[in-house]
């Protein structure tokens, strides 16, 4: 499966993981063979995009995967604690700077999306394609440039407004594998 080399892989990294009350942020939490976020990059990186960037915020990325891939590019955010949706805006800004013509968005608390996902998300052609497990929509999100001025600036939501408010223009795109995410220790639990 391939997908158009002017896309762009975003891994939003940026919040402080208040829920998680382990030793660690919950990014830089252990799981199997690396962290949460190390586990998160590894999907991404096998997926063949050209570029992969993290957006950071609370944390740095050295903080949270001190073992990221070289290829992995960092954009600190330091307006992260304003809502998602100014990091969804971050990425969109360095997609702009680097002449992407779509994006595809991911958690960093996502580990359980593989590769396979980010590939088929990436390789729709819809304006809005959005990966679903069992019906139920989930990351990763890719947004064409054409959907970008339509995206909100402030909040905690990303693209959901977007796909409520213009359901014609998304595709759903069944993959496999676990949107689940982890906020809590008990969430890092059950993945151990």
């Amino acid at each position: 499966m391939t997908f158009d080399p002017g896309t762009l892989a975003v891994v939003l990294a940026a919040g402080a993981g208040r829920r998680f009350h382990g030793r660690e942020h919950k990014l830089a939490a252990p799981l199997a063979d690396g962290s949460v976020l190390h586990r998160v990059l590894t999907h991404v990186g096998r997926a063949g995009f050209d570029q992969v960037v993290v957006i950071t915020g609370a944390r740095r990325l050295a903080e949270l995967d001190g073992d990221a891939p070289a290829e992995v590019v960092e954009v600190h955010h330091p307006g992260w604690d304003a809502g998602q949706a100014t990091s969804v805006q971050t990425a969109i800004a360095v997609a702009r700077q680097r002449g992407a013509n779509a994006v595809v968005i991911g958690l960093g608390d996502q580990p359980g999306i593989p590769t396979e996902a980010w590939r088929a998300v990436a390789a729709s052609t819809s304006p809005i394609a959005v990966a679903t497990y069992d019906g139920r929509r989930a990351n990763p999100v890719r947004l064409a440039a054409e959907v970008w001025p339509l995206l909100p600036t402030d909040g905690d939501e990303g693209a959901r407004i977007v796909m409520r408010v213009h359901p014609e223009l998304v595709e759903e795109v069944p993959c496999h594998g676990n949107p689940g995410d982890i906020d809590t220790v008990e969430d890092l639990d059950s993945w151990n």
